[in-house]
């Protein structure tokens, strides 16, 4: 990771101070680096030792990072990782544009891989991101939405990333096609966990530990697991309230609503869906060679289902 570190500082220079001032800002905010970290271990499982790990294990970062500015404009969020948002604090044109940078340095980098399968890979992926913020953006407000488009929107904006960095880990050590698609299938069921679990914390956290604040989601209109769930179980007078709240996105009716996602067993139903998508990680690493990486991952995903932040 401190290679990668290395990368991402060299790599961001800029000749407009702007551009490295911002991006610089969200990037040192103290994120998880979850996606280089699954890029890492997957090649150390699969015994890829070239440095092209950490040029992607960068490149991933950034295209994650671009998608935070980006969303954090959309979602208007004045809070991320426990300090203002780059957008609170430079604006939203200055975000959006840096976000355009980070994107393009992004495929700059792709193409120093000299691997057109790594260039697919990538591309794709962010085609998926940008279409599945779009379908949440069409979902927002909408208390209709079911458990398959919900799950349709994570595996698109959040796990397609998770997937993208497994994968190239396999590409990278020119695995077979079967470890590749282990690979793929761990990083898809490892991202769609840690979406959910966020998704829970957004009803469950504590606001400090986060670093955002509780009901985020609510306030930007997004109808995620614990709320669909919820409006499953409810009585009619307790759905028709709850559509209310989601339709106009009040966050006046929190309180009401953390009641509801709990009494009505809500929140442990999302906690159990996570679980299962964690296990089907586990069942996918256990396919790769047995090594100190590997069981790095089969942890990963055990303990994801443990995290508060």
């Amino acid at each position: 990771m401190r290679q990668v570190d290395n990368v991402i500082a060299e790599r961001l220079h800029s000749s407009v101070p702007l551009v490295g001032q911002v991006a610089r800002y969200i990037i040192t905010a103290g994120g998880k680096r979850l996606r280089p970290s699954l890029l890492l271990l997957m090649a150390g499982a699969l015994g890829y030792t070239g440095a092209q790990r950490f040029n992607l294990a960068a490149v991933v970062e950034f295209i994650h990072t671009a998608t935070l500015l980006h969303d954090d404009v959309v979602d208007a969020s004045t809070l991320r990782r426990g300090r203002a948002t780059a957008n609170e604090n430079f604006g939203n044109p200055a975000s959006v544009l840096v976000g355009d940078f980070l994107y393009s340095r992004a495929f700059q980098m792709m193409v120093d891989s000299g691997n057109m399968r790594v260039m697919q890979v990538l591309a794709d992926a962010t085609n998926v991101i940008a279409e599945g913020e779009v379908q949440q953006l069409i979902n927002t407000h909408d208390a209709s939405l079911d458990e398959a488009g919900y799950l349709h929107v994570i595996r698109s904006k959040t796990a397609k990333l998770f997937e993208a960095s497994a994968r190239l880990a396999a590409i990278l050590a020119g695995s077979s096609a079967e470890i590749e698609q282990a690979c793929a299938d761990y990083g898809q069921a490892l991202g769609t966990a840690f979406q959910v679990i966020d998704d829970v914390l957004d009803y469950d956290g504590d606001a400090q530990e986060m670093g955002k604040n509780l009901g985020d989601d609510l306030r930007e209109g997004k109808v995620t697991l614990p709320l669909i769930v919820a409006m499953q179980r409810g009585t009619e007078t307790q759905r028709q309230w709850l559509r209310s709240v989601i339709e106009t996105g009040s966050t006046d009716q929190l309180a009401g609503v953390l009641a509801m996602v709990r009494e009505t067993g809500a929140l442990e139903a999302t906690r159990q869906a996570a679980a299962a998508q964690a296990q089907q990680a586990i069942d996918a690493a256990r396919k790769l060679p047995s090594n100190f990486y590997s069981q790095g991952l089969l942890q990963l995903a055990a303990q994801l289902l443990e995290r508060r932040i």
